[in-house]
């Protein structure tokens, strides 16, 4: 899943994209890097951002879907909290929600069912605002399978047939959750939903190497790799080419 980034604020292309044009030429080059998947976001996330108004995501991200449902041959996810948004990019092509809060939103749920498109349903620990004031858990790996079942449970019971957990790295947890949670991501394989993993250019691979943003590249790879070998199905990155070979290792390794 190659990540495009709509905002003035993200953490690490803030932006760069956020012109309609440079969205698109962006999106084209990730397919043509391997990406599957095409996760376009119009709200930073990052730890301390704030949020905008739907019609504010909607101007950002709309014009972006529209251009990219007529120029790709890949399934395009969008990547939002609100109902609004969701509905009307599913209605321009978007085949995909990723939603950070996991469909928490009785309204989204609804969205995703009466579409019947997938979903993502993430675990983040209180808002993006603050986040990361101090987070903490009984067991993280416990704490965060469980939420995740209990968000899939509704979902289905909203008439959500197709769902896809990811454990929210870097949402809410200290850089000790962030990689507990990939060490023992094997046991998110005990749900019945594939497993989606966004650790790419993280805080937490900052904060174990020191390397400002835009040189986690070798610390992305590296807990990309370690995560498909501990069962992620899907990965959400920025360097798609990079990524996608070390992909094609641990793949092989895991399989061999």
């Amino acid at each position: 899943m190659g990540v495009v980034n709509v905002t003035p604020d993200s953490f690490s292309d803030g932006g760069l994209f956020l012109a309609t044009e440079c969205a698109v030429e962006h999106a084209k080059r990730l397919v043509e890097e391997g990406a599957d998947i095409v996760d376009v976001g119009g709200e930073s996330s990052r730890p301390g951002s704030d949020p905008v108004t739907e019609e504010e995501e909607l101007n950002r991200v709309g014009p972006v879907v529209s251009a990219l449902v007529k120029n790709l041959h890949v399934p395009i996810s969008i990547d939002t909290y609100k109902p609004r948004t969701a509905d009307r990019c599913l209605d321009l092509g978007a085949t995909m929600v990723n939603d950070i809060t996991g469909l928490r939103y009785a309204d989204m749920r609804q969205v995703v069912a009466r579409h019947d498109v997938p979903a993502v349903i993430m675990h983040m620990k209180g808002e993006p605002k603050t986040m990361q004031e101090n987070p903490s858990y009984g067991d993280v790996v416990s704490d965060v399978k469980d939420f995740l079942s209990r968000r899939a449970l509704a979902a289905e019971q909203s008439g959500v047939r197709q769902v896809v957990i990811d454990p929210g790295i870097g949402f809410g947890k200290t850089v000790a959750h962030n990689m507990t949670l990939l060490r023992r991501l094997s046991e998110f394989k005990e749900l019945p939903y594939p497993v989606l993993i966004g650790v790419s250019r993280k805080s937490s691979i900052g904060q174990i190497t020191g390397a400002p943003v835009d040189e986690r590249l070798p610390g992305t790879l590296a807990a990309t790799a370690i995560a498909v070998l501990n069962g992620a199905d899907v990965v959400r990155v920025h360097d798609v080419k990079e990524c996608r070979q070390a992909v094609q290792v641990a793949e092989a390794i895991r399989s061999a």
